[in-house]
């Protein structure tokens, strides 16, 4: 699988972060035991090839996410220009806070690659004027952390 799937991947997870009232481990479990149960309308998720780094890659960006997310959701709402975090539509949420994460915690990203995956994830998932949103928080994060 490529860094992009498991970015994906890991997206619809921190999705669901915001919609249930589980924990992070519960939902990366969840994931795996399901993928072991042959359904019969597979989403395209559900047959790919996982490696260990996918797994891992995953698993952490899920769990620290929701470790730090008051520090994420920080930097979101500094740069959202008014709108608080509970305002902001889900999927994009999703997309900003991987991106975010990357940002202060991966060193094998670079911020730049980090806005550019999001606004490829948002192409895919948001309409147009999210991504421009989505953009503009994020390059504003990337000045700050970049100064």
């Amino acid at each position: 699988m490529s860094r992009r799937k498991a970015r994906e991947l890991a997206m619809h997870l921190v999705y669901q972060l915001s919609l249930k009232n589980a924990v992070g481990q519960e939902i990366v479990e969840n994931y795996y035991e399901a993928r072991e149960i042959p359904v019969e309308n597979e989403c395209e998720f559900d047959t790919l090839k996982l490696s260990d780094n996918d797994l891992q890659y995953i698993t952490s960006t899920v769990m620290l996410i929701e470790e730090n997310i008051k520090e994420i959701d920080s930097y979101i709402e500094k740069y959202s220009r008014g709108w608080k975090v509970a305002r902001i539509g889900r999927v994009e949420l999703a997309i900003m806070r991987i991106a975010i994460f990357e940002m202060l915690n991966r060193e094998d990203v670079p911020n730049a690659s980090a806005i550019n995956e999001a606004i490829e994830l948002s192409k895919i998932y948001c309409e147009d004027k999210s991504r421009a949103f989505i953009n503009g928080v994020l390059g504003n994060i990337q000045r700050e952390i970049e100064a």
